[in-house]
């Protein structure tokens, strides 16, 4: 069918090692109307919030070579690919780099451009991910 967008399919997982640098945020998309009167009517878009994750600690240079590789390889936001978030597996913390399992596995993508600032021994990278399906 013209103008239909085929689901994301992703190949790979992003290595466990940069799984636990990342933060969890959620949003819920409403509709909100607001009067004259301060009233307001809100209505919600979508029965789920929408995830994103932010990278929150400095990277160690063999970690930020990872990222980076990991990243180029995804041709930056382009490419989905499968993230565990180590809050949401079972057991806590575990991660299968073949991306079978499903608990705690979100379909994503790097929702920026790559953003780098150095200093000695560690790097500070500002990146996101934005789930997808």
């Amino acid at each position: 069918m013209p103008g239909s967008v085929q689901n994301a399919a992703p190949a790979t997982v992003l290595p466990n090692s940069l799984c636990r640098a990342l933060a969890r945020s959620q949003t819920y998309t409403v509709v909100e109307n607001e009067y004259r009167n301060g009233e307001s009517q809100r209505a919600a878009l979508a029965s789920t919030s929408r995830k994103r994750w932010r990278l929150v600690k400095r990277l160690t240079p063999a970690l930020l070579a990872e990222l980076r590789n990991f990243y180029d390889a995804r041709k930056g936001p382009t490419e989905p690919f499968y993230f565990y978030d180590p809050y949401d597996t079972n057991p806590k913390f575990s991660h299968d780099p073949t991306g079978v399992a499903t608990t705690g596995r979100y379909t994503v993508r790097f929702d920026c451009e790559w953003s780098q600032t150095c200093g000695p021994g560690r790097s500070d990278v500002s990146i996101e991910l934005i789930e997808l399906a």
